[in-house]
């Protein structure tokens, strides 16, 4: 693989004070020659259960050589001026099937950093606020990853999936749920492993014929929100009716088919395997094939797995 894209150090080369201060790498310990932390850093998380981003930029005012209340606002400039140089690793490391990531996308040309910037642009901004200590100014940022995925949904009309050459009895369910939050045999290997999340996971059957990917759902739904959603095991098992969160009823309906996956596959295992006869329940019922190309489809996984720290 090639290394990191990221513009981060020549923004930050450009971006000096008025004093002639570089905005970053000054040190913290007041010149003892050990490289300092950057003044302007960033934290926050990857949440696949909310498919989102969230994140912090914050910027050390000492670390800068600004002055408040005067420099407030060329603070604020250099907070926005430096979101997408530091956002870029985050997005670059998301996983969008199980075989690339937004890094290899860009590698083989099917995105461009454009692109990346242009998504940075959407996110949505809680304006900056300074620290009790005065010694920071720090702005939150959230970022909708369907929106980043959109960029790969392409097709203009869902792909029919072939109905079986055998008709199945097979009534109507209102969503689907697959069950992967424990460890699965990963096929083709002589291992196991937990289902981990990504843009288009692809949904195979135990004879590893294709059930569900990004090409068989509606355009405008997947660009709105993404092609399936992830939860933990608690969301699908609470003291309700249907056992279900109410926004999650509200996606797969109050009567879902509930599927225990048999293993998972890929390079990365992001892709949940079915029994052929679950699968069969799905495309023996057009009802049933249309929640495919509605999206409402649901992944079980493993908590641990739904959130990822960043950087």
């Amino acid at each position: 693989m090639k290394p990191p894209l990221s513009r981060l150090v020549l923004f930050l080369s450009l971006c000096l004070p008025l004093g002639g201060v570089p905005l970053a790498a000054q040190p913290r310990d007041g010149g003892r020659g050990a490289m300092g932390e950057a003044a302007v850093s960033l934290e926050g998380v990857l949440e696949w259960d909310r498919l989102e981003m969230s994140v912090r930029v914050i910027l050390d005012l000492a670390g800068t050589g600004i002055r408040l209340p005067a420099g407030r606002g060329r603070a604020e400039a250099l907070l926005a001026d430096a979101f997408p140089a530091l956002i870029e690793p985050a997005l670059l490391g998301v996983q969008v099937d199980s075989s690339s990531t937004i890094e290899d996308m860009i590698h083989r040309g099917e995105l461009s950093l454009q692109d990346l910037d242009a998504f940075s642009a959407l996110s949505r901004r809680v304006p900056p606020v300074l620290t009790p200590d005065l010694g920071s100014l720090w702005a939150r940022y959230t970022l909708n990853l369907a929106g980043l995925g959109s960029a790969f949904i392409r097709h203009t009309r869902p792909r029919t999936a072939v109905p079986p050459l055998i008709p199945v009895p097979a009534r109507e369910y209102t969503g689907i749920i697959i069950i992967a939050d424990e460890r699965l045999p990963v096929h083709g290997q002589s291992t196991a492993a937990r289902l981990e999340p990504c843009l288009f996971p692809k949904v195979w059957d135990s004879d590893m014929n294709l059930v569900f990917d990004r090409n068989m759902i509606d355009p405008a739904v997947g660009k709105e929100r993404g092609l399936v959603r992830y939860v933990s095991r608690d969301r699908i098992t609470r003291a309700t009716p249907t056992a279900l969160d109410e926004d999650l009823e509200a996606l797969v309906g109050d009567d879902p088919l509930r599927i225990i996956a048999r293993g998972i596959f890929g390079l990365v295992p992001t892709d949940p395997i079915i029994h052929r006869e679950d699968a069969l329940i799905i495309q023996a019922n057009e009802s049933n094939l249309g929640l495919l190309r509605a999206g409402r489809v649901v992944l079980v996984v493993d908590r641990g797995l739904l959130r990822r720290d960043i950087p």
